[in-house]
Parts: C-alpha cells; sequence; structure tokens
C-alpha cells in the first residue's frame, strides 16, 4: 500500500505507432500518402492534383482521410486500408532507437499500441521493430468502430469504449503520442497524457515539422525518448 498521497501508479499504457515508437515520416508516411492520393484518384476520377487536395482536406477536417472517404463517398474501409498500406520494402526504412525495447520493458502495467493505422500494417512495423512481444495488445483502426461507424483517434466517444473495455480508470492510463489533438481528446477524457517529439510531422497532409515547444496544458509530459517515462510522477 502506497503512502498517503502517493499517486497512483498507472496500470495501462497506450502507445500511439507512427512517429512515436519509429519515425514514420521517415519511412512511411510519404508513401502512404501518394498511396492515398493515387487511390482517390482512381475512384473518384480525379487528377492527382485534386486528389490530393481532398485527401488533405479530409484529414484536416474529420482527422483522417478514410473518415472523410467513408462519409462523403463509396468507398470500402478494408479495402482502402488495405491498398494504400502495401509500402514494398518497408522494412529496409524503420528507424527506432536502440533503447526502446529496455525503456517499454521495464514500465510497470499493461502496454498496448493504440493507432489509427490498419491491423496488417501495425503488426507489420512492430514486428521488424523487434517490439511486438513487449505489448500486451494492439488495438489498430478496425477495433475503433461502434455501431457500425469508424472512430478512431481523437474521437472521445473510442476512448471512453476503451477504457470499459480495458476495465482501468482514465486517471490510471497514459497515452504517449505524436499528435496533440489526440491528446486533446484524450485529457478530455481523463487520460493522461505524453507528447512525442522524437520524430517530425514531415509527411503528413497539411502539417509542418512541430514548432511549438510550449507544452500545452492537457499535456501532462514532453519527452523525446522512451527512457524518459520512468522519470515522470505520475
Amino acid at each position: 500500500m502506497g503512502r498517503p498521497g502517493d499517486r497512483p501508479t498507472p496500470r495501462v499504457w497506450l502507445f500511439d505507432l507512427d512517429d512515436t515508437l519509429h519515425d514514420a515520416s521517415g519511412a512511411a508516411f510519404g508513401g502512404i500518402n501518394e498511396a492515398m492520393t493515387a487511390y482517390i484518384a482512381e475512384r473518384l476520377s480525379l487528377t492527382l492534383e485534386d486528389a490530393q487536395a481532398l485527401r488533405t482536406r479530409y484529414w484536416r477536417r474529420y482527422g483522417a482521410t478514410l473518415l472523410g472517404l467513408l462519409r462523403h463517398h463509396d468507398v470500402s474501409a478494408p479495402h482502402f486500408l488495405e491498398q494504400t498500406h502495401r509500402l514494398p520494402g518497408l522494412e529496409d526504412r524503420l528507424r527506432r532507437h536502440p533503447h526502446d525495447a529496455a525503456a517499454l520493458n521495464a514500465l510497470r502495467g499493461r502496454k498496448y499500441v493504440l493507432t489509427n493505422a490498419p491491423l496488417a500494417y501495425a503488426e507489420r512495423v512492430l514486428r521488424a521493430l523487434g517490439l511486438r512481444h513487449l505489448f500486451d495488445g494492439l488495438i489498430p483502426v478496425e477495433r475503433m468502430r461502434m455501431f457500425g461507424h469508424w472512430r478512431p483517434k481523437p474521437d472521445r466517444r473510442m476512448f471512453r469504449q476503451l477504457l470499459a473495455r480495458l476495465r482501468v480508470a482514465a486517471s490510471q492510463c497514459v497515452l504517449v503520442e505524436d499528435t496533440l489533438d489526440h491528446q486533446k481528446a484524450a485529457r478530455g477524457v481523463g487520460l493522461k497524457t505524453v507528447w512525442m517529439q522524437r520524430w517530425g510531422a514531415a509527411g503528413r497532409p497539411g502539417v509542418p515539422p512541430p514548432r511549438r515547444r510550449r507544452r500545452p496544458s492537457y499535456v501532462h509530459a514532453r519527452i523525446a525518448s522512451l527512457q524518459r517515462l520512468r522519470r515522470h510522477r505520475w
């Protein structure tokens, strides 16, 4: 039993995948964005320029290109995800920090990957990085569905449902994530939030590398390596 006033140790850690556990900006986002643009152009009979503009607009408006395509066009989500995340040669481009495995292994509590990426891609990346065995589970975008609707990050309803599914109080759950919009939503539900700033955001539609250095009020900690997670009091 802890001393009076001690903060509870986190019971669940939720880790984003891309640009949190690996350098997706350098390894994957360029290819994914190109594949999404080509898919939209072919599916909707648009020029590549118009398809790119539409992809960017949907990403900014809904937080995910897929949500815009589902809302406004007759698109199969599984087909879209499979076609746009093939990425030949991805394994040769992946980068992570050499101490990540030890840092993850040292964290107490259950650990999950929570990603808006599809299952096949997430499994592929984690296994290539040698990190898959360190996580208790993987929660890809296919598992962020509620009553037939896709609810990827930053949907607060999804976060609430996830907490219930994992049987954990929001105050004992930490989200480690590079995207501030996702952290803001998670904090609104009561999770603790960690802003990973190791990798850049170059390659995401309409998102330049982060210039904002001041920690927003809804972010509990700002880190540049997973090792720093153990240095904070939660």
